[in-house]
């Protein structure tokens, strides 16, 4: 019999971190397109998954080590959850995975959207909740995780939600250099013409910013905490 339970064991085997699971009913105020029903019309459940990110990339000079991390563990995500469809297959559950960094362009918000949200699957799947700085923080390893997801046909039990972890102290809003925090929603074209690009002077592509992450109280979670007794000393 396939439980939530099993659902994990398998997720915690391949690699995750972290694992959730939310029932369809929790996707009701997804934008018009990209419900999961959109995408997998038997959708019963969206299976959330995390992989921790290394907390040293943000104490960094150099945008590098953060960006060839950024990069390596996109793949690494996409692979975990190739491997869980196809394990799930052995106990006829049907999955589709949620590419983990695969934008399209959504013509009716003009913005960047995954077919999915992977940020807000995770928050359904009480993995965590959406900070002020609109990235999913988690108890565990706070803002430091990377996600994926999986839609699977199989109605399996849902995880509880978790209490709003962010209290909006605008720490992120003010270390933001191009104000792309200054609405109630974030200014996502700002963001990324500042924050993702070439590096002329380097000649290759990085990130270069992430000050609302290194900003947050809450960007390390209970499994970093060495990181924040670092941080009060660099």
């Amino acid at each position: 019999m396939l439980t939530s339970q099993k659902v994990k064991e398998i997720l915690y085997s391949l690699g995750a971190d972290l694992c959730g699971i939310a029932s369809i009913d929790r996707f009701e105020e997804a934008p018009f397109g990209y419900h999961p029903r959109d995408v997998f019309p038997a959708v019963q459940s969206v299976i959330s998954f995390g992989c921790s990110f290394p907390v040293g990339t943000l104490f960094c000079r150099s945008p590098i080590p953060y960006t060839r991390v950024r990069n390596s563990i996109t793949p690494k995500m996409d692979a975990i959850a190739l491997d869980f469809c196809r394990e799930m297959e052995q106990y006829e559950a049907m999955c589709v995975p949620v590419p983990t960094n695969e934008s399209v362009w959504d013509e009716n918000t003009q913005r960047w959207r995954s077919i999915i949200s992977q940020k807000h699957a995770a928050q359904a799947a009480g993995l965590g909740t959406i900070g002020r700085h609109s990235i999913l923080i988690t108890p565990e390893y706070g803002s430091m995780i990377w996600l994926g997801a999986c839609l699977c046909d199989r109605e399996l039990e849902p995880d509880e939600l978790k209490e709003n972890l962010c209290n909006q102290c605008g720490l992120c809003v003010e270390a933001c250099p191009v104000h792309a925090l200054d609405g109630q929603e974030l200014n996502q074209q700002a963001c990324w013409d500042h924050a993702f690009g070439d590096d002329e002077e380097k000649k290759t592509w990085c990130i270069s910013c992430h000050k609302c992450r290194d900003v947050c109280p809450y960007n390390f979670g209970s499994r970093n905490s060495f990181g924040k007794e670092r941080k009060s000393l660099a």
